[in-house]
C-alpha cells in the first residue's frame, strides 16, 4: 500500500483514495493533489465529470458502477472472480489496464512504475487512451438502455419481483 501511495503521489495526477481502516501513514503521503476518505458513495463519485478513470480490486458491483459511469479501469484483481471479472475489463472489453501485467508485474508493485502507468493512463490525448475512453462510453450507454424502462436488467428485475411476490 506504500508503494500505491507513493506512485499515487509521484503521478502527479489528482486522486480521491478511498481505504478503509488505519490511513494515517498515507494521508502523511498526500499532497494537494490527493485525499484519502474512510467511505464515500461510491457511484455518485464515479458518475462526477471531474474523474477521468477507476482504480478497482474488480468487484463486481465496482466494476458495474465503473461502467455505468463510463470510466476506464485499472485493475488490480485480489481475490476469487476478481481476476476473472479483470479479464473481461481488460481483453473481452478493452475498457482498462491490469496494474500488474502493466508493470514488471510479480507480488510488488514498484511505485515509480504505479507513477508510470498512472501518467500513461491519465493521458487523455494519447490514442490508446482515446480508444479505452470510447468503449467504455459504449459500455455506458448500452448498460443505461438496460436499466432503463423496457430495459433487460428491469424487465429481469421486475420478474423476478413478480415470481416473489406470487409465493
Amino acid at each position: 500500500m506504500d508503494e500505491i501511495a507513493g506512485g499515487l503521489q509521484e503521478s502527479g495526477v489528482r486522486y480521491l483514495w478511498v481505504a478503509r481502516g488505519d490511513t494515517a501513514r498515507f494521508k502523511e503521503k498526500c499532497n494537494s493533489r490527493g485525499m484519502i476518505i474512510p467511505w464515500s458513495e461510491q457511484l455518485k463519485v464515479l458518475c462526477h465529470s471531474s474523474v477521468g478513470g477507476f482504480w478497482t480490486h474488480c468487484g463486481w458491483n465496482s466494476t458495474m458502477e465503473g461502467i455505468f459511469a463510463g470510466l476506464p479501469m485499472l485493475t488490480l484483481p485480489i481475490q476469487m472472480d476478481q481476476t476473472t471479472i479483470s479479464k473481461f475489463i481488460v481483453e473481452d472489453w478493452k475498457t482498462g489496464w491490469n496494474v500488474k501485467r502493466e508493470t514488471r508485474g510479480g507480488d510488488l508493485l514498484r511505485r515509480e512504475e504505479i507513477a508510470n502507468l498512472i501518467k500513461r493512463f491519465m493521458d487523455l490525448e494519447s490514442t490508446e487512451r482515446k480508444e479505452m475512453s470510447r468503449r467504455a462510453q459504449e459500455l455506458q450507454e448500452i448498460s443505461g438502455r438496460a436499466i432503463a424502462e423496457g430495459g433487460s436488467s428491469k424487465m429481469n428485475l421486475d420478474s423476478f419481483l413478480g415470481s416473489i411476490a406470487g409465493h
